[in-house]
């Protein structure tokens, strides 16, 4: 054998790992949540995610979601804490970007539930791109 396991390219392994019952049903859940594809949202995954963060990343999620339930406004509605440390698909610099105009334009009158969605949309080109 040449060369280390970890110089091969291991995308066959990492979709193996998404495509189990616990990490399928998570994917479907972000991508249902933010509007992303799923195929696409899994590849993000791939492409910047090690195998030990793919490996645990449903108890992550999870307990991302359980200390999402005591964020501030608009974190909580955007899933801040979920995104960013979680499940780390978008850097935190970017999310306080994002939650700082959501919280301008709920400031402006903006009802709240369409000023989350517009920060969704933020959040989205973000993982798309």
């Amino acid at each position: 054998m040449s060369g280390y396991l970890y110089q091969n390219d291991l995308s066959s392994m990492k979709l193996a790992i998404l495509a189990s019952t616990r990490h399928d049903r998570m994917v479907r859940e972000i991508a249902s949540e933010l509007g992303i594809p799923q195929i696409r949202l899994r590849k993000r995954m791939m492409d910047r995610f090690d195998m030990l963060l793919l490996e645990n990343l449903p108890a992550r999620y999870e307990q991302g979601k359980r200390d999402q339930e005591s964020a501030p406004l608009p974190g909580r509605e955007l899933g801040a804490g979920i995104y960013t440390r979680a499940v780390p698909l978008i850097p935190e610099d970017d999310m306080e970007d994002i939650a700082g105009k959501v919280r301008l334009m709920i400031e402006e009158g903006i009802p709240l539930q369409e000023a989350v969605e517009a920060g969704r949309a933020m959040m989205r080109e973000l993982i798309t791109r």
